[in-house]
Protein backbone atom coordinates (compact mmCIF):
# COMPACT_ATOMS: atom_id res chain seq x y z
CA UNK A 1 0.00 0.00 0.00
CA UNK A 2 2.82 2.42 0.87
CA UNK A 3 4.52 1.97 -2.50
CA UNK A 4 1.32 2.72 -4.39
CA UNK A 5 0.58 5.64 -2.08
CA UNK A 6 3.94 7.20 -2.95
CA UNK A 7 3.41 6.50 -6.65
CA UNK A 8 0.02 8.21 -6.55
CA UNK A 9 1.45 11.06 -4.46
CA UNK A 10 4.39 11.72 -6.77
CA UNK A 11 2.51 11.45 -10.05
CA UNK A 12 -0.50 13.31 -8.67
CA UNK A 13 1.64 16.13 -7.31
CA UNK A 14 3.48 16.45 -10.61
CA UNK A 15 0.15 16.72 -12.44
CA UNK A 16 -1.17 19.19 -9.85
CA UNK A 17 1.91 21.38 -10.26
CA UNK A 18 1.58 21.33 -14.04
CA UNK A 19 -2.09 22.31 -13.88
CA UNK A 20 -1.31 24.99 -11.29
CA UNK A 21 1.36 26.53 -13.51
CA UNK A 22 -0.97 26.58 -16.50
CA UNK A 23 -3.88 28.07 -14.54
CA UNK A 24 -1.66 30.71 -12.90
CA UNK A 25 -0.20 31.72 -16.26
CA UNK A 26 -3.60 31.95 -17.93
CA UNK A 27 -4.75 34.30 -15.17
CA UNK A 28 -1.45 36.22 -15.33
CA UNK A 29 -1.80 36.99 -19.05
CA UNK A 30 -5.42 38.03 -18.59
CA UNK A 31 -7.10 35.13 -20.41
CA UNK A 32 -9.39 33.52 -17.80
CA UNK A 33 -11.86 32.89 -20.63
CA UNK A 34 -9.78 29.88 -21.77
CA UNK A 35 -9.88 28.17 -18.35
CA UNK A 36 -12.97 26.06 -19.23
CA UNK A 37 -11.11 24.68 -22.27
CA UNK A 38 -8.06 23.92 -20.16
CA UNK A 39 -10.17 22.08 -17.59
CA UNK A 40 -11.91 20.18 -20.41
CA UNK A 41 -8.53 18.83 -21.55
CA UNK A 42 -7.54 17.95 -17.97
CA UNK A 43 -10.87 16.15 -17.41
CA UNK A 44 -10.47 14.18 -20.64
CA UNK A 45 -6.99 13.07 -19.51
CA UNK A 46 -8.37 11.90 -16.15
CA UNK A 47 -11.16 9.94 -17.85
CA UNK A 48 -8.68 8.31 -20.24
CA UNK A 49 -6.39 7.32 -17.36
CA UNK A 50 -9.28 5.77 -15.44
CA UNK A 51 -10.38 3.95 -18.58
CA UNK A 52 -6.91 2.51 -19.14
CA UNK A 53 -6.80 1.42 -15.50
CA UNK A 54 -10.16 -0.33 -15.83
CA UNK A 55 -9.11 -1.99 -19.09
CA UNK A 56 -5.91 -3.30 -17.52
CA UNK A 57 -7.78 -4.55 -14.46
CA UNK A 58 -10.71 -6.28 -16.15
CA UNK A 59 -9.55 -6.79 -19.74
CA UNK A 60 -7.58 -9.98 -19.11
CA UNK A 61 -10.53 -11.97 -17.76
CA UNK A 62 -11.42 -14.95 -19.94
CA UNK A 63 -7.93 -15.25 -21.44
CA UNK A 64 -5.82 -18.36 -21.09
CA UNK A 65 -3.21 -18.54 -18.32
CA UNK A 66 -0.38 -18.21 -20.84
CA UNK A 67 -1.98 -15.16 -22.45
CA UNK A 68 -2.50 -13.52 -19.05
CA UNK A 69 1.12 -14.13 -18.08
CA UNK A 70 2.33 -12.84 -21.43
CA UNK A 71 0.27 -9.65 -21.18
CA UNK A 72 1.16 -9.17 -17.52
CA UNK A 73 4.88 -9.62 -18.12
CA UNK A 74 4.95 -7.41 -21.19
CA UNK A 75 3.00 -4.57 -19.58
CA UNK A 76 5.13 -4.78 -16.42
CA UNK A 77 8.26 -4.20 -18.49
CA UNK A 78 6.55 -1.35 -20.35
CA UNK A 79 5.58 0.17 -16.98
CA UNK A 80 9.20 -0.03 -15.83
CA UNK A 81 10.25 1.79 -19.00
CA UNK A 82 7.67 4.52 -18.43
CA UNK A 83 8.57 5.16 -14.81
CA UNK A 84 12.31 5.10 -15.52
CA UNK A 85 11.86 7.64 -18.31
CA UNK A 86 9.70 9.77 -16.01
CA UNK A 87 12.35 9.84 -13.28
CA UNK A 88 15.03 10.95 -15.76
CA UNK A 89 12.65 13.45 -17.40
CA UNK A 90 11.96 15.17 -14.09
CA UNK A 91 15.66 15.21 -13.19
CA UNK A 92 16.50 16.76 -16.56
CA UNK A 93 13.68 19.29 -17.03
CA UNK A 94 12.70 20.37 -13.50
CA UNK A 95 14.51 23.70 -13.80
CA UNK A 96 12.89 24.58 -17.12
CA UNK A 97 9.46 23.02 -16.53
CA UNK A 98 7.67 26.31 -15.86
CA UNK A 99 9.15 28.01 -18.91
CA UNK A 100 8.36 25.09 -21.20
CA UNK A 101 4.74 24.97 -20.04
CA UNK A 102 4.29 28.71 -20.45
CA UNK A 103 5.79 28.60 -23.96
CA UNK A 104 3.44 25.76 -24.85
CA UNK A 105 0.50 27.72 -23.49
CA UNK A 106 1.48 30.80 -25.53
CA UNK A 107 1.42 28.67 -28.68
CA UNK A 108 -1.89 27.10 -27.64
CA UNK A 109 -3.47 30.50 -27.04
CA UNK A 110 -2.49 31.47 -30.56
CA UNK A 111 -3.80 28.17 -31.92
CA UNK A 112 -7.39 28.44 -30.74
CA UNK A 113 -9.80 26.52 -28.51
CA UNK A 114 -8.80 22.98 -29.44
CA UNK A 115 -5.13 23.78 -28.89
CA UNK A 116 -5.91 24.72 -25.27
CA UNK A 117 -7.89 21.49 -24.81
CA UNK A 118 -5.02 19.49 -26.29
CA UNK A 119 -2.44 21.17 -24.04
CA UNK A 120 -4.44 20.38 -20.89
CA UNK A 121 -4.98 16.83 -22.08
CA UNK A 122 -1.34 16.15 -22.92
CA UNK A 123 0.03 17.88 -19.82
CA UNK A 124 -1.97 15.66 -17.45
CA UNK A 125 -2.50 12.60 -19.64
CA UNK A 126 1.14 11.50 -19.49
CA UNK A 127 1.18 11.40 -15.70
CA UNK A 128 -2.24 9.73 -15.62
CA UNK A 129 -1.32 6.95 -18.04
CA UNK A 130 2.01 6.34 -16.29
CA UNK A 131 0.23 6.13 -12.95
CA UNK A 132 -2.43 3.72 -14.22
CA UNK A 133 0.13 1.43 -15.83
CA UNK A 134 2.66 1.42 -13.01
CA UNK A 135 0.08 1.04 -10.24
CA UNK A 136 -1.46 -1.87 -12.14
CA UNK A 137 1.96 -3.48 -12.51
CA UNK A 138 2.76 -3.11 -8.80
CA UNK A 139 -0.66 -4.47 -7.84
CA UNK A 140 -0.07 -7.51 -10.04
CA UNK A 141 3.39 -8.06 -8.55
CA UNK A 142 1.94 -8.12 -5.03
CA UNK A 143 -0.85 -10.54 -5.84
CA UNK A 144 -3.69 -8.08 -6.44
CA UNK A 145 -6.31 -6.98 -3.93
CA UNK A 146 -8.00 -3.69 -3.13
CA UNK A 147 -5.45 -2.38 -0.62
CA UNK A 148 -2.82 -1.25 -3.18
CA UNK A 149 -5.50 0.55 -5.19
CA UNK A 150 -6.69 2.33 -2.06
CA UNK A 151 -3.11 3.38 -1.38
CA UNK A 152 -2.77 4.87 -4.88
CA UNK A 153 -6.09 6.71 -4.53
CA UNK A 154 -5.07 8.15 -1.15
CA UNK A 155 -1.77 9.26 -2.67
CA UNK A 156 -3.54 11.07 -5.52
CA UNK A 157 -5.97 12.75 -3.11
CA UNK A 158 -3.06 13.84 -0.92
CA UNK A 159 -1.30 15.24 -3.99
CA UNK A 160 -4.37 17.28 -4.93
CA UNK A 161 -4.61 18.67 -1.40
CA UNK A 162 -0.90 19.56 -1.36
CA UNK A 163 -1.12 21.14 -4.81
CA UNK A 164 -4.05 23.33 -3.73
CA UNK A 165 -2.22 24.31 -0.52
CA UNK A 166 0.92 25.30 -2.47
CA UNK A 167 -1.13 27.22 -5.02
CA UNK A 168 -2.87 29.18 -2.25
CA UNK A 169 0.44 29.95 -0.58
CA UNK A 170 -0.38 28.18 2.69
CA UNK A 171 2.21 25.43 2.23
CA UNK A 172 5.75 25.29 0.86
CA UNK A 173 7.83 22.15 0.33
CA UNK A 174 11.22 21.47 -1.18
CA UNK A 175 9.96 20.01 -4.45
CA UNK A 176 13.44 19.30 -5.76
CA UNK A 177 14.23 17.11 -2.76
CA UNK A 178 10.76 15.51 -2.87
CA UNK A 179 11.11 14.43 -6.50
CA UNK A 180 14.70 13.29 -5.96
CA UNK A 181 13.89 11.07 -2.97
CA UNK A 182 10.74 9.62 -4.52
CA UNK A 183 12.65 9.09 -7.76
CA UNK A 184 15.16 6.83 -6.02
CA UNK A 185 12.33 4.95 -4.31
CA UNK A 186 10.50 4.42 -7.59
CA UNK A 187 13.67 3.06 -9.18
CA UNK A 188 13.81 0.38 -6.45
CA UNK A 189 10.11 -0.40 -6.93
CA UNK A 190 10.63 -0.55 -10.70
CA UNK A 191 13.41 -3.11 -10.24
CA UNK A 192 10.97 -5.36 -8.38
CA UNK A 193 8.30 -4.89 -11.05
CA UNK A 194 10.88 -5.76 -13.72
CA UNK A 195 11.76 -8.99 -11.90
CA UNK A 196 8.06 -9.81 -11.64
CA UNK A 197 7.56 -9.13 -15.36
CA UNK A 198 10.48 -11.41 -16.24
CA UNK A 199 8.91 -14.12 -14.06
CA UNK A 200 5.59 -13.74 -15.90
CA UNK A 201 7.31 -14.09 -19.26
CA UNK A 202 9.06 -17.20 -17.97
CA UNK A 203 5.70 -18.62 -16.88
CA UNK A 204 4.34 -17.89 -20.35
CA UNK A 205 7.25 -19.78 -21.90
CA UNK A 206 8.68 -16.73 -23.66
CA UNK A 207 11.82 -16.67 -21.49
CA UNK A 208 13.66 -19.76 -20.22
CA UNK A 209 14.91 -20.74 -16.78
CA UNK A 210 11.84 -20.47 -14.53
CA UNK A 211 12.74 -23.68 -12.69
CA UNK A 212 16.31 -22.52 -12.02
CA UNK A 213 15.97 -20.69 -8.71
CA UNK A 214 18.67 -18.36 -7.42
CA UNK A 215 17.49 -18.94 -3.84
CA UNK A 216 14.33 -19.83 -1.95
CA UNK A 217 13.58 -18.18 1.40
CA UNK A 218 9.87 -18.96 1.34
CA UNK A 219 10.19 -20.97 4.55
CA UNK A 220 11.89 -18.12 6.40
CA UNK A 221 9.84 -15.31 4.83
CA UNK A 222 6.51 -16.70 3.60
CA UNK A 223 4.95 -14.46 0.92
CA UNK A 224 1.72 -14.20 2.94
CA UNK A 225 3.47 -13.31 6.21
CA UNK A 226 3.43 -9.68 7.45
CA UNK A 227 7.13 -9.26 6.63
CA UNK A 228 6.78 -10.91 3.23
CA UNK A 229 3.72 -8.80 2.39
CA UNK A 230 5.49 -5.62 3.50
CA UNK A 231 8.62 -6.34 1.44
CA UNK A 232 6.53 -7.38 -1.52
CA UNK A 233 4.49 -4.19 -1.37
CA UNK A 234 7.48 -1.89 -0.89
CA UNK A 235 10.14 -3.28 -3.23
CA UNK A 236 8.49 -6.17 -5.09
CA UNK A 237 10.36 -8.78 -3.05
CA UNK A 238 10.16 -12.32 -4.44
CA UNK A 239 11.09 -15.10 -1.98
CA UNK A 240 11.99 -17.58 -4.72
CA UNK A 241 13.32 -15.74 -7.80
CA UNK A 242 14.86 -17.42 -10.78
CA UNK A 243 18.41 -16.59 -11.78
CA UNK A 244 17.09 -14.55 -14.69
CA UNK A 245 14.80 -12.53 -12.40
CA UNK A 246 17.65 -11.86 -9.98
CA UNK A 247 19.97 -10.89 -12.83
CA UNK A 248 17.41 -8.50 -14.30
CA UNK A 249 16.84 -6.91 -10.87
CA UNK A 250 20.56 -6.44 -10.22
CA UNK A 251 21.45 -5.19 -13.71
CA UNK A 252 18.61 -2.66 -13.65
CA UNK A 253 19.74 -1.20 -10.31
CA UNK A 254 23.44 -1.26 -11.22
CA UNK A 255 22.76 0.63 -14.45
CA UNK A 256 19.93 2.98 -13.49
CA UNK A 257 20.88 4.16 -9.98
CA UNK A 258 24.26 5.71 -11.00
CA UNK A 259 22.58 7.37 -14.00
CA UNK A 260 19.91 8.89 -11.74
CA UNK A 261 22.61 10.11 -9.34
CA UNK A 262 24.49 11.70 -12.25
CA UNK A 263 21.36 13.34 -13.65
CA UNK A 264 20.43 14.72 -10.23
CA UNK A 265 23.91 16.10 -9.57
CA UNK A 266 24.14 17.56 -13.06
CA UNK A 267 20.96 19.47 -12.40
CA UNK A 268 22.50 20.80 -9.20
CA UNK A 269 20.83 22.83 -6.47
CA UNK A 270 19.68 26.32 -7.26
CA UNK A 271 20.24 28.76 -4.43
CA UNK A 272 17.95 31.79 -4.26
CA UNK A 273 19.51 35.22 -4.44
CA UNK A 274 19.83 36.92 -1.01
CA UNK A 275 18.15 40.02 -2.42
CA UNK A 276 15.20 38.07 -3.79
CA UNK A 277 13.20 36.25 -1.12
CA UNK A 278 11.57 33.03 -2.25
CA UNK A 279 7.88 33.17 -2.98
CA UNK A 280 5.64 30.47 -1.51
CA UNK A 281 3.39 30.50 -4.56
CA UNK A 282 3.05 27.51 -6.82
CA UNK A 283 4.58 29.23 -9.82
CA UNK A 284 7.85 29.88 -7.97
CA UNK A 285 8.03 26.51 -6.21
CA UNK A 286 8.01 24.17 -9.16
CA UNK A 287 11.28 22.39 -8.47
CA UNK A 288 13.33 25.51 -8.96
CA UNK A 289 11.82 26.38 -12.34
CA UNK A 290 13.16 29.59 -13.80
CA UNK A 291 11.12 32.51 -15.08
Amino acid sequence: MLANYLIGLREGLEAALVVGILVAYVVKVGRPDVLPRLWLGVSAAVVLSLGIGALLTFGAYGLTFQAQELIGGGLSIVAVGFVTWMVFWMARTARSLKGELESGLDRALAGGAWAIVALGFLSVGREGIETALFVWATVQSTGGGATPMIGALLGILSAVAIGVAIHRGVMAIDLRRFFTVTGYFLVVVAAGVLAYGVGDLQEAGVLPGRASLAFDVSAAIPPTSPVGTLLQGLVGFTPAPSWLQLTAWLVYLIVVVPLVVRATRRRGPRRPSPSAPASPSLVHRTAGASE
